[in-house]
């Protein structure tokens, strides 16, 4: 978990400065490529500490490693991707809901 914590800081801290505007992320936010479309998505770093989006971002570094390049990708699918953190900023209490359908979609990538 400090390898990850260590390379979310590396990543966010080099978006900050990157010299394309269009690709600057605001201050606690960081970009993550996610599924196989390499969609591109800005999340806020509080959502970060969120035991569902720990687990998820535990299984990517399990597929990719700690040791990408650049922005990190997500090993999911966009859809599930977008209603993950929808439930997250919304606050649901779905917890367990996400946790079985996220842990279903790993099951069946790995």
């Amino acid at each position: 978990m400090n390898k990850l914590k260590r390379r979310l800081s590396r990543v966010s801290h080099s978006c900050r400065r990157s010299a394309d505007s269009s690709a600057t992320v605001p201050e606690g936010y960081l970009p993550f490529y996610v599924g196989e479309e390499m969609e591109r998505f800005v999340v806020s770093a509080e959502l970060l500490n969120h035991p569902i989006f720990i687990n998820l971002l535990n299984k990517s570094a399990q597929e990719y490693g700690y040791q990408q390049k650049g922005v990190l990708r997500i090993a999911c699918h966009v859809i599930l991707f977008r209603r993950l953190l929808e439930a997250l900023q919304e606050g649901e209490e779905a917890s367990y809901d996400l946790q079985h359908l996220l842990s279903q979609h790993t099951d069946h990538t790995s």
